[in-house]
């Protein structure tokens, strides 16, 4: 395999910190790399180097191989908001697109329409000013896959994307050739997709082949190898340091030289791996006392205008039952929580009937997907004052005094986290908590989660993080629907695709014919049978004939972007009617 990427000696620094430095590696063609790192360590600082929008501080090099196309994808999208969907996918495909002959261009424009439509974004007019955050996601997608580029570089692809698009963009990457290196805190996206996992750690990479349990296994090797020979260091160093104490002013060379090395071993005899793993024994965070009496709702619905989000809902959560909520981007899950938190207001907008009844003794932590607003100047420990805590979330003592505008977007958010976790609630509220937060971080979390004593309710789109969190699921299906699913996610979704089979038609045609031995003897059509075969012999030519006049209206670039996709709606209905139509014809013709 050809070498798609080559990295030798980069280097990235903010002020004092150093995010690494003197960093090589190479990416082959065909490998999918996902890159693992802590907030702040510099991953989007990286990716954003290697596409070119950002530069090495050490000069270095990124080469490319020659000739092959980069398609990069930033967290943020740029975008006119006053553009509709399709032309700011074409304005913005200007590279891609301006040496198109008119063919081609039509085929790039099928490819975006046809994006669009599994993305569940159907209706190419509208605004970029008007969609949600998962929308805008889903069209900044739709402009990378369409470009059909050599090399993807995608920063956290999954985020804000419901579990739908998230599995379509799942098997389309998974199935394509591109060579892909991307920043995900999808575990399962990332096993599904990629077969190397980089590590950035201290400043560092490290390569680990496989899925992401072979990560896991490998990197625990790793620090505990790092580990075993800190020991040995420090047996060194007390060693070294009884020599320093007892030593005369050294005149001789090889005594400066010990000398001088001494330093350098004491540094490292002073630097492990601390295992993160979570013990609420050791922290101020209590929950308090929940009563038999948490959240009651009786025969709940909510309106805006007239768009239902929630229909009829009748619940009363128990206390330390685990939630998760699960849906389509805009189904209401948002709303709901705003509703049961006494969030909304007859002022702000809506109707809402029925009954929502909090206990007495209940105390709610919400996590907004907002996240909060913090002082200006206030420090992270002004922020959060339990030091063990911090510590245990990765703010170690050296970032206690930064100013929180100075940490990076995972920083604020697990921040922010924290000052929820602090005001000790019973009742735990999480709203897309994974968006923004590394791997490390959500591994931290987890585990405090699972010890957590209180009830949990959790929105989400990460698949890993509600297996191991949730004991069931409301499913939120549009149209103010709810339905309540006992059991986890990966349960969920065997359940929906089982079902979903059951539904469709059985092939008794093929399946008989794969049980017969022999091909039967030719009989006579009956009388219905002909007129079958006669008039898919008038409808073919005529379903050939609407689809060459599709064709021609699909390339002449007259077509307005409503009418480009409406007519390739109608040309993937159309084939699929032609070739069922060719196979009955056929299925007779042998008969």
């Amino acid at each position: 395999m050809p070498s798609y990427l080559q990295i030798e000696n980069i280097s990235k620094s903010y002020g004092p910190k150093v995010l690494f430095d003197g960093i090589d590696f190479n990416i082959n063609e065909g490998d999918k790399v996902a890159l693992i790192a802590p907030n702040g360590t510099g991953k989007t600082s990286l990716l954003r180097i290697l596409a070119g929008k950002d530069s090495s501080d050490s000069g270095g090099k990124v080469l490319f191989l020659k000739d092959i196309r980069i398609a990069f994808l930033e967290q943020e999208y740029d975008f006119d908001p006053e553009k509709g969907i399709f032309q700011q996918i074409m304005d913005a495909s200007a590279q891609w697109t301006e040496h198109l002959d008119t063919d081609h261009l039509w085929q790039y424009q099928l490819r975006v329409n046809q994006l669009l439509t599994q993305f569940g974004l159907t209706d190419p007019d509208k605004r970029m000013k008007d969609l949600s955050g998962g929308e805008v996601k889903r069209v900044a997608l739709t402009q990378m896959l369409a470009s059909e580029a050599d090399f993807y570089i995608m920063d956290e692809p999954t985020n804000h994307l419901d579990t739908d698009a998230i599995e379509f963009l799942e098997g389309h990457l998974k199935h394509s050739r591109c060579t892909l290196f991307m920043v995900t805190h999808d575990r399962y996206f990332l096993d599904r997709v990629c077969n190397t996992v980089m590590e950035m750690d201290r400043g560092k990479i490290y390569i680990y082949k496989g899925d992401y349990m072979n990560f896991l296994e490998k990197r625990q090797e790793r620090i505990d190898n790092y580990n075993a020979e800190t020991e040995r260091v420090r047996n060194l160093y007390r060693r070294e340091l009884e020599w320093m104490h007892a030593s005369p002013c050294a005149r001789t060379g090889k005594a400066k030289y010990r000398k001088q090395a001494f330093w350098g071993i004491k540094e490292r005899a002073e630097d492990s791996y601390i295992q993160q793993k979570v013990d609420l024994s050791e922290t101020q965070v209590r929950n308090t006392y929940l009563g038999n009496k948490v959240i009651n709702c009786r025969d709940v619905s909510f309106w805006w205008e007239d768009k239902c989000y929630l229909r009829h809902f009748t619940y009363n959560f128990q206390r330390y039952e685990r939630v998760g909520i699960v849906g389509r981007n805009a189904a209401g899950k948002t709303t709901f929580l705003n509703l049961i938190t006494g969030g909304w207001r007859p002022e702000m907008g809506g109707t809402l009937e029925g009954v929502i009844d909090l206990g007495e003794s209940l105390k709610i932590g919400y996590y907004h997907q907002s996240g909060m607003t913090f002082k200006p100047g206030q420090t992270v420990l002004e922020t959060v004052a339990d030091l063990h805590l911090l510590n245990r979330f990765l703010f170690p003592h050296d970032m206690l005094q930064n100013p929180v505008e100075r940490l990076s977007g995972g920083e604020k958010r697990r921040l922010y986290l924290l000052t929820i976790l602090m005001q000790q609630p019973n009742f735990l509220i999480l709203d897309e908590p994974t968006n923004d937060l590394d791997i490390v971080t959500l591994e931290i979390l987890e585990e405090y989660l699972l010890e957590f004593k209180g009830s949990l309710l959790i929105v989400s789109h990460d698949r890993h993080f509600l297996d191991r969190l949730v004991d069931h699921l409301f499913v939120f299906c549009g149209d103010g629907e709810v339905k309540d699913f006992v059991g986890n996610y990966t349960e969920y979704r065997s359940f929906i695709k089982d079902y979903e089979a059951a539904q469709k038609p059985k092939p008794q045609v093929a399946a008989e014919s794969r049980k017969a031995p022999k091909t039967p003897a030719k009989r006579k059509l009956s009388w219905k049978e002909q007129q079958e075969l006669k008039e898919l012999e008038e409808r073919l030519p005529r379903l050939e004939s609407e689809k060459k006049a599709l064709e021609d209206s699909l390339s002449s670039g007259t077509l307005t972007a409503q009418q480009l996709q409406e007519a390739s709606s109608r040309y993937g209905v159309l084939q699929q009617e032609l070739d069922d139509a060719e196979m009955r014809w056929l299925e007779l013709q042998e008969i």
